[in-house]
């Protein structure tokens, strides 16, 4: 018992020693969000604002990446009075959930397609005969959304906390169309197989870049930490040696594998737009890492690389 107030006493007393600062929180247009501001002890840390913020406003709980890091990593030192700036993102789920939602959807359309009895829908009657070209093409299929899914949770580690809630609604219309869009057509009862060896050619291939592209996201997890911060680096070894967006490139050239082996039309449209999104993903990237590594000021500089499509681009 003595122990335990001689604590209190101790961090009572500790509490009196630190300074206090006074953080003003104003609207993006100005306006006093908090009236008459915060006042924090002197090691604050971005979670202690938010907390405090949450106290103040019960409806507003902002959400934060960085929230182990003191508030005087982001001004002077020196700095007893500072100001935050709190924009409204709206309503807002966790990149999990966003990337969770928008591959269930092909894991689980494309399997439908293929084991119950759609087509009769669509007005075909006749009977359906299952090439083994569809039932590859089905285990690669759901091997590709269940990596993925597995990813999600147990490999990436996000930059930012959260994204907004109509991108889920956005990605899923994406994914889930094209999920039902290839399916429908890869199974359907009057699809003509390729030939054995282009089978074989277009999975073999294909399942070598859903490796290299598994391989590819560890190394890019190494390159933060736990809890996504760590920055930009210049990412090393295995084919990142080569290409900036080598995790986009074994990504296009797996859907390339994929649409040898199957060959439908509706496959190669989901390449081509797949491509597009990711070339613009690269593209930027790469420019946005040689802005930030030129060599100068004892900034390394970076190496010459393909950006995505080696060698195309």
């Amino acid at each position: 018992m003595m122990g335990e107030c001689l604590r209190l006493s101790s961090m009572r007393i500790y509490a009196k020693l630190l300074k206090r600062m006074k953080v003003t929180v104003v609207s993006r247009s100005g306006r006093e969000f908090i009236k008459g501001g915060l006042e924090l002890h002197d090691l604050a840390t971005v979670a202690d604002l938010q907390e405090a913020i949450h106290k103040r406003s019960s409806k507003v709980r902002p959400v934060v990446l960085s929230y182990k890091k003191s508030l005087k990593d982001y001004c002077d030192e020196n700095q007893n009075n500072i100001t935050v700036v709190f924009k409204d993102l709206g309503p807002q789920v966790s990149y999990r959930t966003l990337f969770f939602f928008e591959y269930l959807g092909p894991l689980i359309l494309y399997p439908i397609f293929y084991y119950f009895p759609v087509y009769k829908f669509f007005g075909y009657e006749g009977e359906r005969v299952i090439h083994p070209v569809q039932i590859y093409a089905l285990y690669y299929w759901c091997f590709h959304y269940f990596k993925r899914i597995m990813e999600t949770f147990f490999v990436h580690r996000f930059s930012h906390a959260t994204s907004p809630l109509s991108n889920v609604f956005r990605n899923c219309a994406y994914y889930w169309t094209f999920g039902s869009y290839i399916a429908y057509y890869v199974n359907h009862p009057l699809y003509t197989p390729v030939s054995d060896l282009q089978m074989k050619i277009g999975f073999g291939f294909g399942l070598v870049c859903q490796l290299a592209n598994f391989y590819c996201h560890i190394i890019l997890k190494n390159l933060r930490s736990p809890d996504g911060s760590g920055g930009y680096q210049i990412p090393r070894g295995f084919l990142f040696n080569i290409v900036t967006c080598a995790n986009y490139t074994t990504e296009i050239y797996q859907w390339l594998g994929f649409n040898i082996a199957t060959q439908s039309v509706a496959g190669y449209v989901f390449l081509v737009v797949a491509t597009s999104i990711m070339t613009n993903w690269a593209l930027a990237k790469h420019r946005h890492l040689k802005k930030l590594f030129d060599g100068k000021e004892g900034r390394p500089k970076y190496p010459h690389r393909w950006v995505i499509l080696p060698p195309f681009l």
